[in-house]
């Protein structure tokens, strides 16, 4: 079953999970930097808001996201890594599963996470995430982008996944499949951007002339389509069927 999968991988890199996400690096922590700033802003929080969090592993980003005085929850599949998530933030800790939140209907200003989604039953989570939403509601997520060549071959085949430590089930996405996924759950201004050249084992001395870089590359068309990673983002909104 999907769920005692990714629990069993968690929980046999619990240990060193920082170090299989590429979060130990100065390069990993610029990316979890942005990330989360990225996440922030697509969902305009500020303080006072009930935010989600799916996904919080260790808890990197949701230190990140208490920094701005939401009211944060933060949830995981894993006890292993709810463990050390509970060291990163004061908010609340749940273990539980983003296919069956238990919150009720509209709990949430916001839900975000980073590279979580595609882990999940998409369509079962998209279903939570709408659920759980006030009427304004925003949610915003980074991901990893099919269209990167090492995205592309970690993600399909194997054995490679395995040696990058990848979990059996887990994927990554391209925009326009997501984001057809995300009109077709109802979700209104569905976005997917990619960006990010940086990748976390650039030397500590190359990180800003990487980063200056892979600014200018985001800015081309069709190199641009090549990041690493998508920000995807959208509101709740009424319910459209197809595209």
């Amino acid at each position: 079953m999907r769920l005692y999968r990714e629990q069993e991988h968690n929980r046999r890199i619990a240990g060193k999970a920082e170090i299989v996400w590429g979060e130990a690096t100065l390069a990993g922590r610029q990316r979890i930097k942005r990330r989360s700033d990225l996440i922030i802003k697509a969902c305009g929080i500020v303080p006072g808001m009930r935010v989600l969090e799916i996904g919080c592993g260790t808890g990197r980003y949701s230190s990140m996201f208490a920094q701005t005085k939401a009211q944060l929850f933060a949830t995981d599949i894993s006890w292993e890594l709810m463990t050390h998530a509970a060291k990163q933030n004061d908010g609340q800790n749940i273990l539980c599963q983003a296919e069956r939140l238990p919150f009720k209907d509209m709990s949430f200003d916001a839900v975000v996470g980073n590279a979580v989604l595609h882990h999940l039953d998409l369509s079962l989570a998209l279903q939570e995430i709408k659920r759980v939403l006030t009427h304004k509601g925003r949610f915003a997520f980074t991901e990893p982008n099919m269209l990167n060549p090492q995205n592309m071959l970690i993600k399909n085949v194997k054995f490679l996944g395995h040696l990058f430590g990848e979990s059996p089930d887990e994927t990554a996405f391209f925009s326009w499949k997501i984001l057809k996924q995300l009109r077709k759950a109802g979700f209104c201004e569905p976005m997917a951007q990619p960006f990010d050249f940086l990748h976390p084992i650039v030397p500590d001395s190359m990180v800003g002339i990487v980063n200056l870089l892979g600014g200018f590359m985001e800015r081309i068309y069709g190199v641009r389509n090549m990041a690493g990673s998508l920000i995807i983002s959208g509101g709740k909104g009424k319910e459209v069927i197809g595209e």
